[in-house]
């Protein structure tokens, strides 16, 4: 961060009104950087913020300081807790951690059962996270989670393995022509088993509203309309998300599979392959998840509810749950 606005405790150093400020926000949320933070810095971080709170900061402690402490405690402590989030769990590993899977998902020549692994290792991964960054304020039930799981591994599945099927029994498609067209069968089953784990995990709030909130951050009630736009937009994120991760890379294999290089090279298609992935993963997370903010205001100024768009990947991570 090139220049640091004056600190304030639990809030980003961006204005959130605005996409480039969404933006740099989630850039510092997924910022993988934090996975090596040792002990001794994280507690050095938790105390500068407890004497901030405490109005007894020492000498010298700025504003940089303060903002990369909140940086440090909000990638690795669950807020409602106060426990440590497992690594490949947090926000900050979900590109690394994640990629593998992508990977996976996309390579070529898939069988029926490595079609089903990787979408119930994607969907497993996408489970962990959901659970591991859940809203702890308001305990769910683990049923709920499994609900949710279980929704989104059908879908993923069901529609994966029926396309392969389709796919594979249509004549009038050559070799080559059937191998793109399944290069691009993860998108609509990940897509769907985002939005299906979506309307499990959060049908409730249709009928019980979610919080509305005032400027001061204090719930003044419950809103089923906020509920409704909230659960949109949370779909429509998850549905847009895996768009540059699953789609991209084919495209951009099956022209760089077609160079003398990885020709005369095929061992380099899958290093290649990955690190495809891998910048696909990273320019679009960030991306997506900064289409709309965290908190929306609605029609009267003073009022505004959680949308709950939270983090999405080729999954269904969310921060908020």
């Amino acid at each position: 961060m090139s220049e640091y606005v004056r600190f304030q405790h639990g809030k980003p150093p961006f204005d959130q009104n605005t996409f480039f400020g969404r933006l740099r926000h989630f850039l510092d949320v997924i910022d993988p950087s934090t996975l090596f933070v040792t002990e001794k810095r994280l507690q050095e971080s938790l105390e500068l913020l407890d004497c901030f709170k405490q109005g007894t900061l020492p000498p010298g402690a700025t504003d940089a300081q303060l903002w990369q402490a909140q940086k440090i405690k909000q990638a690795i402590i669950h807020p409602d807790t106060g426990e440590k989030i497992p690594m490949p769990f947090r926000m900050s590993g979900f590109i690394p951690f994640g990629t593998p899977v992508v990977v996976g998902l996309l390579l070529p020549h898939q069988t029926l059962a490595s079609t089903i692994f990787w979408q119930c290792l994607n969907q497993s991964h996408n489970a962990c996270v959901n659970y591991c960054n859940r809203n702890a304020s308001k305990p769910a039930p683990v049923s709920k989670f499994l609900e949710g799981y279980l929704g989104a591994v059908t879908s993923a599945v069901s529609i994966a393995v029926g396309l392969n099927v389709l796919v594979r029994r249509a004549r009038r498609l050559g070799p080559t022509t059937r191998l793109l067209v399944q290069r691009f069968i993860p998108f609509p089953a990940v897509a769907a088993a985002n939005v299906c784990n979506v309307v499990l995990m959060r049908h409730s709030e249709l009928s019980e509203g979610i919080s509305v909130l005032d400027d001061s951050g204090n719930v003044v009630g419950t809103s089923k309309v906020a509920a409704r736009h909230a659960l949109l937009e949370t779909a429509l994120t998850r549905a847009v998300l895996p768009v540059p991760i699953l789609i991209l890379p084919p495209i951009i294999m099956s022209v760089l599979e077609r160079l003398p290089l990885l020709q005369r090279r095929p061992r380099l298609v899958l290093p290649v392959h990955s690190l495809v992935c891998l910048a696909a993963f990273a320019l679009a997370l960030p991306l997506a998840i900064s289409l709309f903010p965290q908190m929306s205001q609605g029609n009267h100024p003073p009022t505004e509810g959680r949308t709950g768009t939270g983090l999405s990947a080729c999954s269904a991570c969310s921060l908020e749950g």
